[in-house]
């Protein structure tokens, strides 16, 4: 009997759910949008439940379009973004902002209401923040659950539970309170090589209560991703997601390491990079960018070293920015030939970003001479800060160059300035690297905002390192795949798996001659306006 497996992610926008072969094949997906909130003040909130229903409708759909019964599906997996769900002890929804809505249970990871929290624990110079790159993100989940205790202190107090979402799936299809190693050591400054939590760091920050309860609210049992999960799905989950109980279920992972782990494996003729001198890239609403290492390696401004938070018994360093496709999405908007750009997209069945990524193809005539099209337009997209190599929340973006053209070719300039802009950020974060002595040969890319062949060589251009994709329209699914068929013992461990069902397709090389140096003198310009911008908002 053929056996599937599930793998489900929720993103910022979107939870999704893609029903794999045993060689990595993509049987059927479906997807259901998530609702999300946004309030003065930097905050951002979603439910937990509506997410909850989101994913059983995304599952539903995809078993009906594969034509498998629940029986054939033998293990599945989450990924989700890294957001702070909150539950009273009973399960039910516990309200985290000032709409006082219980069913608003969810602080977004791109909500920056912490931000203050997240400066005074910098300011304390704690040890365990040497393994965050030296200084903590209000997208992580300390500052965040500082806020609560602050501002809601009756929901800090009626709280049972505090989830990383990825967690708070899991627990929602088994009933294990288990905690991936993953979630807790990226986001919630666990000691994974240690195996153990900083109760000092705790007390000295203000949520000693915490350490006090023995760690009982935020996870005492912490597992490997994709270790199997309780009896798997429980009764009232299988009811709910249409599969069997009992089904195999693993400890999640954060979406963008499960981009990782669906792509980081994948072989292709003429590709011998190995693990270790890869870099995972993940371009979606953010970017995040993932390198592995044997020992651990301290890079002041990105996170980590993690161990085993993506890849078993590695060391991780993660970089990336807080917006990333959404800077993409936030900057083209603000011209004014949008509207009629966006009309045109629509007449030709595409969104705005993706009309002007082929239109941009169309009119470079080469993926590699894109960046002509910017001319003297420069962008550096950092609307909701920089998160690496900088670790500086509130940078903000800058636009040079912009003149007073209202028309279509001034608004796809701005468009490849931006893709540009965006591969300089990641540069930045190589150039970082490769001082500590992490050597990047191959770039894989993954996420929504890397699917078209121009971005993908603009990256390699910016870059100037070799850039590949995986052989899959749906690396991300693919990843929580795998830990589905981990827990289900198809494959005796997540590498056995990564080996077994990823591919990597066309590598895109970076330009030389006139085009690399166009791309350099970009950089430079790049880097002066980005240091102008923070020298003037600092003083």
């Amino acid at each position: 009997m053929a056996r599937y497996f599930i793998g489900i992610d929720v993103g910022t926008g979107s939870a999704r759910a893609g029903i794999f072969d045993e060689k990595g094949g993509l049987v059927a997906a479906a997807k259901r949008p998530v609702t999300i909130w946004h309030e003065p003040g930097h905050i951002v909130e979603q439910s937990s439940e509506q997410i909850w229903q989101a994913v059983c409708e995304s599952v539903r759909e995809a078993v009906a379009e594969a034509g498998i019964a629940a029986e054939d599906v033998a293990g599945l997996g989450f990924d989700a973004t890294c957001s702070l769900v909150v539950i009273d002890p009973d399960g039910a929804p516990v309200a985290v902002g000032p709409s006082d809505d219980p069913a608003r249970n969810v602080m977004v990871w791109m909500d920056h209401r912490a931000a203050g929290e997240a400066a005074g624990i910098n300011a304390g110079g704690h040890a365990v923040l040497d393994y965050v790159g030296g200084r903590i993100s209000p997208e992580m989940e300390t500052p965040k659950l500082l806020w609560l205790k602050r501002n809601r202190p009756q929901s800090f107090a009626a709280a049972g539970h505090f989830f990383d979402l990825p967690d708070y799936l899991t627990f929602r299809a088994t009933g294990s309170l288990a905690r991936s190693v993953c979630t807790v050591t990226c986001k919630w400054t666990y000691l994974a090589h240690e195996k153990r939590w900083d109760a000092a760091y705790f007390e000295a920050i203000g949520l000693g209560e915490l350490a006090a309860e023995g760690f009982a609210r935020i996870g005492t049992a912490v597992v490997d991703p994709g270790t199997p999960l309780g009896h798997g799905l429980t009764a009232a989950a299988a009811a709910d997601l249409g599969l069997a109980p009992g089904t195999a279920v693993a400890a999640a992972l954060i979406d963008a390491h499960a981009g990782g782990v669906g792509t980081l494996g994948g072989t292709a003729p003429g590709i011998d990079a190995g693990v270790g001198s890869r870099l995972a890239y993940i371009f979606g609403t953010s970017a995040c960018s993932m390198a592995s290492s044997r020992e651990p390696v301290f890079v002041r401004g990105v996170w980590g070293p993690y161990f085993s938070a993506m890849l078993p018994g590695l060391w991780l360093n993660e970089g990336g920015q807080s917006a990333a496709g959404a800077a993409i999405d936030h900057l083209v908007t603000m011209h004014p030939a949008a509207p009629e750009a966006r009309r045109l997209a629509e007449a030709a069945g595409l969104s705005l970003v993706a009309w002007l990524d082929r239109e941009a193809g169309r009119r470079a005539g080469s993926p590699k001479r894109a960046v002509t099209l910017a001319g003297a337009v420069h962008v550096v997209p950092e609307f909701l800060g920089n998160r690496s190599p900088h670790a500086d929340p509130d940078a903000r973006a800058v636009i040079a160059g912009i003149g007073l053209e209202t028309g279509v070719d001034s608004l796809v300039s701005l468009y490849v300035a931006g893709l540009c802009g965006i591969g300089y950020g990641l540069r930045q974060l190589l150039d970082k690297l490769s001082e500590a002595e992490i050597a990047i040969d191959l770039i894989v890319a993954s996420g929504g905002a890397a699917q078209s062949g121009l971005v993908r060589q603009v990256l390699a251009d910016t870059t100037g390192v070799a850039l590949s994709a995986a052989d899959t329209d749906e690396p991300v699914l693919l990843g929580a795949a795998m830990l589905g068929a981990v827990a289900a013992g198809r494959y005796p461990s997540l590498n056995a798996a990564m080996t077994a069902m990823s591919r990597l397709a066309t590598v895109f090389r970076p330009a030389g001659g006139d085009i690399a140096a166009a791309h350099a003198a970009r950089y430079r310009a790049f880097e002066r306006l980005q240091a102008v911008a923070r020298e003037i908002r600092t003083g």
